[in-house]
C-alpha cells in the first residue's frame, strides 16, 4: 500500500517534469533557428557592403584620347609639317595685266597665266620658283608706226619669289610675296597676206623686236582655305595683285622697247 501511494504521489511531479524538459527544448530550438537567421542575415550583408566597397573603391577608366588633329588645329595650313612631300607647295592661276608708267603707249591691257612649284619651309614661310605668261596687244597707233597690222607683247618670267603668310591657321588669311629673275620679252607687229592653200588670208610677223634681262616683282594676296573643318586642308583660294617691273632695253636701242611695267591681277589656287 505504501509502494502504491507513493507511486500516485510521485506521478503528478513526473509529469511536471517532463513538460518543463519539453519547455525548455523548445525554447532551444527557437533560438537556435532564431541565430540561424540573424547570422545569415548578417552574413549576406556584409557581403553587400563588401562589394559596394570593392565597387567604390576601383577607379574609373580613363577616357579614350581624342583622335589626332581633331580639335587642335594639326592640318596642313596650321600644322608642323614633316617629310618633303609633305612640305611641297603648288600654285596655279590666271587673270589679267594693266600697263602703268611709260608702257601706257606701248601696251595694253592683256591676260597672264602663272604657275609654280616649291616648298613650304614651316607654318608661314614658303619659297616658290614662278612661271608666269603675260600677254598683252598693242596700241594701234603703235603698230601703223611698226608697220604692221595687229601686234602683241609676249613677255615670259622664270622668278624665285618666297612667300610670308600673315595668319597660316586661320580659314581667311592674306600673305605678301617679293622675288625676281629672268624675263623674255617679244613684241610682234604681224600683217596679213593673201593667201593659203584653201585661200584664207595668212597672218606672219612683219617686224619683232625681243630682249633677255632681268626683274622683279611684289605684291600682296588674300586666301581663303577651302574644306577642313579645323584647318586641316591644304587647298586655298586666293587672289593677288603685283607689280612687275622687268629693265627692258630702251626703245632707241634695236632689241627693246623700254622697261616694261605690268601689274597683273590672278585668281588661282595654292596647296
Amino acid at each position: 500500500m505504501s509502494l502504491s501511494r507513493s507511486s500516485s504521489l510521485l506521478r503528478p511531479f513526473a509529469f511536471a517534469a517532463a513538460t518543463a524538459l519539453l519547455a525548455v527544448g523548445s525554447a532551444n530550438a527557437q533560438f537556435t533557428s532564431a541565430d540561424s537567421t540573424r547570422m545569415a542575415n548578417v552574413s549576406t550583408s556584409e557581403s553587400s557592403s563588401n562589394d559596394y566597397m570593392f565597387t567604390d573603391s576601383a577607379e574609373p577608366a580613363a577616357p579614350a584620347p581624342a583622335a589626332a588633329g581633331q580639335y587642335d588645329n594639326k592640318g596642313a595650313g596650321g600644322s608642323t609639317r614633316t617629310g618633303l612631300m609633305s612640305r611641297m607647295a603648288y600654285e596655279i592661276g590666271g587673270g589679267f595685266n594693266a600697263p602703268v608708267g611709260n608702257d601706257t603707249p606701248y601696251i595694253t591691257w592683256g591676260g597672264n597665266v602663272t604657275a609654280g612649284a616649291g616648298l613650304h619651309l614651316n607654318n608661314r614661310f614658303a619659297v616658290l620658283g614662278e612661271f608666269q605668261f603675260l600677254d598683252n596687244k598693242l596700241p594701234g597707233a603703235f603698230i601703223a608706226a611698226g608697220g604692221g597690222q595687229t601686234g602683241n607683247s609676249h613677255i615670259i618670267g622664270l622668278t624665285l619669289n618666297p612667300v610670308i603668310d600673315f595668319f597660316p591657321k586661320w580659314k581667311n588669311s592674306a600673305y605678301v610675296t617679293v622675288g625676281g629673275g629672268y624675263y623674255h620679252k617679244s613684241t610682234n607687229f604681224d600683217v596679213q597676206q593673201c593667201c593659203d592653200f584653201y585661200g584664207y588670208p595668212v597672218t606672219v610677223t612683219a617686224n619683232s623686236f625681243a630682249s633677255n634681262q632681268g626683274g622683279v616683282n611684289g605684291g600682296i594676296g588674300f586666301t581663303h582655305r577651302m574644306g577642313g573643318t579645323y584647318g586641316e586642308s591644304t587647298t586655298k583660294l586666293f587672289a593677288e595683285v603685283r607689280y612687275v617691273y622687268v629693265n627692258t632695253p630702251g626703245i632707241n636701242q634695236n632689241n627693246g622697247l623700254g622697261t616694261t611695267s605690268l601689274i597683273p591681277v590672278t585668281v588661282g589656287l595654292r596647296f
